[in-house]
């Protein structure tokens, strides 16, 4: 799609998830994208290997440099205008208040339980944000399956909510590529990984609990942990007081692409975070990469990447007796493990990708303009999303 419009993308910073979705952009706007940057990165993503040359993005512009109020302006000559987080509302507000279209992309509004909607300081504020601009021309992208039915909670954005998520850089392996990194070893050895940050709500604690239980059945696997944090210290004094050490590697932060090297080498990815976690693009990478995933079902972005028992398998809530059901059947079933794979990175490389998204977001935008017809697609980027109450339960496969 070839179109001519001034498009501007206006959020914290740009990081390595956003990159291809804006280069996706750039490709078919040209200058007519840009991504305004409203604040440095925090120096902790920065150690995680985030960083970003910013030179080397054209596109980019920072509005807390010189020039800001050239770029305030541009925002609000922009054709269309997408707000992600970010500490400059006004500027939303103040295209709003012009009448002229916004885009904004959210994950959930009440991460931490629905029932924090009955406070009348945030509900007011999100009145002023949100709700009074129900019929204005104004329009959710929702990060995470359930970022819909929060903002129902507040009557925001009635009929115009659209499944949306963050798009890692893509990669494409022939077969025999993806054979050779899949290929086990002669013990017969499935290589398991887990990747992020050492923090409670990502439940790191899941995957040494994995590791005791497949030792003690005897099974030959191998863990690699790649990330830190707060929990690191205590993770590997228990990985050495249970003997897992041979068993168990730690490698630490790494940057992105190294882990998704580790991502292309794994039989199985864990995807344990719970609730707190808005999306989770480690799991689109995982996917893109050819793993079998076993994923918790409160994260933003299981219900829309993963069809359970179809590309991946799904886990109620928190319930580490059923994380360790489902990857006892993996172990049990090698040949659905690797459907599930091959699934798994269809599922990114044919829908959930950043060519398709800025695709159907720019017909979309389109649309808003000048009026043409635009039917929502069935699935994927830009398909309605539909309020889904947090946590719909799954059924676990039995081994």
């Amino acid at each position: 799609m070839v179109l001519t419009m001034k498009f501007a993308f206006v959020s914290n910073y740009i990081n390595h998830h956003q990159i291809p979705f804006c280069e996706a952009m750039r490709s078919r706007l040209g200058s007519g994208f840009r991504f305004i940057q409203t604040e440095p990165m925090e120096e902790e993503r920065r150690k995680m290997g985030w960083g970003v040359d910013l030179a080397s993005l054209p596109y980019v512009s920072v509005l807390y440099g010189n020039g800001r109020e050239a770029l305030e302006s541009l925002i609000q000559d922009s054709d269309i205008a997408l707000f992600g987080w970010t500490d400059r509302e006004d500027l939303c507000q103040k295209r709003l208040e012009a009448g002229k279209p916004v885009i904004r992309e959210s994950e959930r509004l009440y991460r931490e339980g629905q029932w924090k909607a009955v406070s009348p300081r945030g509900l007011i504020r999100k009145h002023h944000d949100h709700t009074r601009w129900r019929d204005a021309e104004a329009y959710l992208l929702c990060n995470g399956a359930y970022v819909a039915s929060d903002f129902d909670i507040i009557r925001a954005y009635p009929g115009k909510k659209y499944r949306w998520g963050y798009f890692p850089d893509l990669r494409t392996y022939t077969d025999a590529q993806m054979k050779e990194m899949k290929k086990p070893d002669e013990s017969g050895t499935v290589r398991i990984l887990w990747a992020g940050r050492f923090l409670p709500l990502k439940h790191p604690e899941f995957a040494l609990d994995l590791a005791a239980h497949l030792k003690e059945r005897g099974a030959r696997f191998h863990l690699d942990l790649v990330g830190g944090g707060e929990m690191e210290e205590a993770l590997k004094k228990r990985a050495a007081d249970e003997n897992l050490s041979e068993e168990v590697t730690f490698h630490g932060f790494l940057p992105p692409g190294e882990v998704r090297g580790w991502m292309e080498r794994a039989h199985i990815f864990l995807f344990t975070s719970n609730h707190l976690e808005g999306w989770g693009a480690v799991l689109n990478e995982a996917m893109n990469s050819g793993c079998a995933v076993i994923a918790g079902s409160e994260a933003g972005a299981v219900p829309f990447l993963i069809e359970q028992g179809g590309n991946g398998l799904i886990y109620n809530g928190e319930n580490e007796e059923e994380f360790l059901a489902c990857a006892d059947y993996l172990f049990a079933h090698p040949t659905e493990r690797h459907e599930f794979a091959v699934h798994a990175q269809q599922t990114i490389g044919t829908l959930w990708n950043a060519d398709t998204a800025a695709e159907r977001l720019l017909s979309f935008s389109d649309h808003i303009l000048t009026g043409k017809e635009w039917t929502p697609p069935a699935d994927g980027p830009m398909s309605r999303a539909e309020a889904v109450r947090p946590f719909p339960k799954y059924r676990i496969p039995d081994i």
